[in-house]
């Protein structure tokens, strides 16, 4: 018996069908007929999504305990989802990748984006960061590697399954090579400069594409000014900005391990002589320098999700508030600050909101200059709108 003929079947229930019918890529639990049959279906199973009345809506991985408990992999519900089918995906992103980039550093799967829902991967030249945040995904991993193989043939793949998500799917954490080696931090390449990071311990997958743009665009103000990057981890931003031209740049971070690796990438770049790395608190590290009296041309401040989940939206938002007034205490009059966020429970009014409190809240006034998302490879899918979860914004203050 072939797979396709054995799979299990979910039904919705009527009048349910048709988000997913017009290109939805979830079905929620109480979208399903959710039976015994159904309930008994192992996490993680590809099963058959069909209507009511009995019509194919496609395949998709089921796991019967979660909210989202469908994500649909094709419309066609008796396509083999194997090697085969993944490395027909990973082939179509790719192609689009060299498209966008002319060197091998981005992220080549973004999720439902990429027709893969619930999986990230990272691509650092010849080393491949892997992680599934489904129990579809997980089950589907000895497939993805093969087709990882076949359409890469990387020197090393990491399975950095350690995201918080995985818990919601009833799956444990680990974080292991699973071909080949790794001795230490990666080398990667972005926005002509150099950068090193550790895929194995570092944040997420060790690297943030995402920001590549709006780096770009912070570090083509930076000529010949003072800048600041706070959060900095790798030196994403503060690199760039010295490589720019800046006169001279301090990064903090609270890892000893993410500014050595900065520290490693000004060298490499050939502005060590420009750049310094401080371990500190951010927000401690702002209010010192505000009572000292330190202004700089270039205050950058990206830090990590404030709001995890939507019981921290209030005190969440409140601190990109106060990340905001105390970034704006320290920018000279007729400097430049970027602001950021990753929560993807802060949509765009509410950041924007957030940063116009904390501007009054300095007694600053001045203008945004440029509104940015994500990096053209982490693509948002059509039906996902709120999946646009990086916000950035460049002002200039008076």
């Amino acid at each position: 018996m072939s797979e396709t003929t054995s799979r299990p079947t979910i039904r919705l229930q009527p009048s349910r069908h048709k988000r997913v019918q017009h290109g939805h890529p979830w079905v929620y639990s109480n979208e399903i007929h959710m039976d015994n049959l159904a309930k008994a279906i192992p996490p993680g199973s590809v099963v058959r999504v069909l209507t009511h009345d009995g019509a194919p809506l496609g395949a998709a991985t089921f796991n019967p305990h979660t909210l989202f408990c469908a994500r649909m992999l094709t419309r066609d519900a008796d396509a083999a989802i194997d090697a085969g089918f993944l490395a027909e995906r990973l082939r179509s992103a790719l192609d689009l990748r060299e498209r966008l980039f002319d060197r091998p550093y981005y992220r080549l799967i973004h999720a439902e984006a990429d027709g893969l829902p619930a999986l990230i991967v990272d691509r650092f030249g010849d080393v491949v960061v892997v992680q599934a945040n489904s129990a579809g995904m997980e089950r589907l991993t000895p497939d993805l590697l093969e087709a990882i193989d076949r359409v890469l043939a990387p020197s090393a793949v990491v399975l950095r399954n350690d995201s918080p998500a995985r818990g919601q799917e009833g799956l444990g954490g680990e974080v292991k090579v699973v071909r080949g080696a790794l001795d230490g931090p990666v080398r990667l390449e972005e926005n002509g400069c150099v950068f090193f990071a550790d895929p194995g311990v570092g944040q997420k997958t060790g690297w943030f594409y995402d920001q590549r743009d709006n780096r770009a665009a912070i570090a083509a103000l930076a000529a010949g000014g003072r800048v600041i990057d706070f959060y900095s981890y790798n030196g994403g931003f503060a690199v760039q900005c010295a490589k720019a031209g800046a006169a001279s740049v301090v990064a903090v971070d609270r890892s000893e391990a993410a500014l050595a690796n900065g520290a490693r990438a000004a060298e490499a770049n050939g502005v060590a002589a420009v750049c310094g790395f401080r371990r500190a608190d951010a927000f401690e590290e702002m209010e010192r320098l505000a009572a000292a009296g330190e202004r700089f041309d270039v205050v950058i401040a990206d830090p990590p999700a404030f709001v995890k989940s939507k019981k921290d939206l209030q005190a969440g938002s409140r601190a990109y508030r106060k990340m905001t007034r105390l970034a704006a205490s320290i920018t000279a009059p007729g400097g430049f600050l970027l602001v950021a966020s990753c929560s993807h429970n802060v949509d765009v009014p509410l950041f924007a909101e957030q940063v116009a409190r904390g501007l009054d809240d300095a007694r600053r006034t001045g203008r945004i200059l440029r509104t940015g998302g994500a990096a053209a490879d982490h693509p948002v899918h059509p039906h996902l709108p709120e999946t646009a979860y990086l916000k950035a914004q460049i002002l200039r203050l008076d």
